[in-house]
């Protein structure tokens, strides 16, 4: 193999991701947009609060990065307005604005909005007005700078020893490295603090990884300029290296500010479908008691449909109080602990035994004298329900607590 055919091989990794380039953008926009369409419902519903409302905000602020990186929306946007690389500081205002979002939203996420110390509220106007300061700089030195032929993907290194563009490009780097540098701190203290939920925990790990891959951005971005003022040429690392790193870095902290609020709204919804089907047992039953059933509703959303089946459960139990035994109860509880089931379960089951001989009783005369109390019964509905799932157990406590007194422990 010659010298050129070793090169070509040696180059061919980046020359594969090269020819991708124009396609890497798209993938991120896409994620943060598909991220941000799933968010939006619950944004809109829960418009009054102000984080929720902030990480749509930062969502959207990082779609636009993507779209507007775009080598096509780079040269659509410098064709329409007629000016040579005004994307540049238009792309470089979209990363500030995003860098700012980013660390403003994790120091009110961590803090709480409630939290007006003057340590926060001093904090907050700090990044407020630096990364707004930073962007009326990068207009301005991008208005005093000559850049006049276009660059689609390599301004930064094409322009990096040019006058006020210099200076520019080390602008926004810096601002960027600062953001992920003091985010990343936050988030690591976070992340150690005890009492974490675990959707929160692992979205914390997420923006972890993510800001750290954006450092790893910023020190490809700054090792390829410097090279340029040295004399040397580092494209490669800005045209080949940057662009998948800053694409996986969005798509990580996007995933990391939405697993939390997504993690628990559909833990939230699972555990309300699972009160629902550990209720059917119970439900069933009491529709044998009653000969009745809870009217269909089309549509009707999974929290409905759940205290739908809760009242009617506890509707159908109340006239039953009268025909519960309570000695028949008690000897079912002894039966069950016998048998070796905790407290917990063996009261669920004594209570399951003592409706079953309800119900195959059938009604009978009401006799006022003597209402058991069923209060723990109707708040205990779900447990009852799940003990109905063992018949088995349901039958060893029935036999057990259906023996005369003494015969247990002469049989044992």
């Amino acid at each position: 193999m010659d010298v050129a055919s070793a090169l070509t091989a040696a180059l061919g990794p980046a020359e594969f991701v090269s020819g991708f380039y124009t396609s890497f953008w798209w993938v991120p926009a896409g994620v943060l947009a598909v991220a941000l369409a799933l968010k939006l419902p619950t944004i809109i519903r829960l418009w009054d609060d102000p984080l929720l409302r902030a990480v749509g905000g930062l969502l959207l602020l990082a779609c636009a990065v993507f779209v507007f990186v775009a080598p096509s929306t780079i040269a659509w946007v410098n064709r329409i307005t007629g000016v040579p690389n005004i994307s540049a500081p238009w792309v470089y205002s979209l990363l500030t604005a995003y860098s700012g979002a980013c660390l403003w939203l994790i120091t009110a996420w961590r803090n709480g909005l409630s939290d007006q110390s003057a340590t926060t509220r001093r904090t907050r106007r700090w990044v407020v007005t630096a990364y707004s300061g930073v962007i009326v700089a990068l207009w301005v030195l991008f208005l005093l700078a000559d850049v006049p032929e276009e660059r689609l993907r390599d301004l930064d290194t094409y322009y990096a020893n040019t006058p006020f563009m210099r200076e520019e490009i080390l602008l926004y780097l810096l601002a960027h490295t600062t953001a992920a540098l003091v985010t990343s701190k936050l988030i690591r203290n976070w992340i150690r603090a005890d009492g974490l939920d675990a959707w929160l925990r692992w979205g914390l790990k997420f923006l972890g990884l993510g800001y750290a891959l954006n450092l790893v951005f910023d020190a490809v971005k700054l090792t390829a300029v410097v090279a340029r003022w040295t004399g040397r040429d580092l494209d490669w690392l800005n045209m080949n290296v940057a662009p998948p790193v800053a694409c996986l870095s969005a798509v990580l902290i996007a995933v990391g500010f939405i697993l939390p609020h997504a993690g628990q709204y559909l833990h939230g919804r699972w555990r309300i479908r699972l009160a629902h089907h550990q209720l059917r047992p119970l439900y069933l039953l009491m529709r044998t008691a009653t000969g009745e059933r809870v009217p269909l509703v089309l549509r009707a959303s999974p929290e409905l449909r759940l205290i739908r089946r809760e009242t009617f459960i506890r509707d159908a139990l109340l006239p039953l109080a009268q025909r519960l035994d309570g000695d028949l109860r008690a000897r079912s509880y002894d039966a069950a602990r016998g048998l070796g089931f905790p407290p917990d379960r063996a009261k669920a089951l004594a209570a399951a035994v003592a409706v079953l001989e309800a119900v195959d009783a059938g009604p009978r005369a009401p006799d006022d004298t003597a209402v058991p109390d069923t209060t723990d019964l109707l708040q205990e509905i779900v447990t009852v329900s799940r003990a109905l799932r063992r018949p088995d157990d349901i039958r060893a406590v029935r036999a057990r607590a259906a023996l005369p007194e003494g015969s247990v422990s002469v049989m044992e």
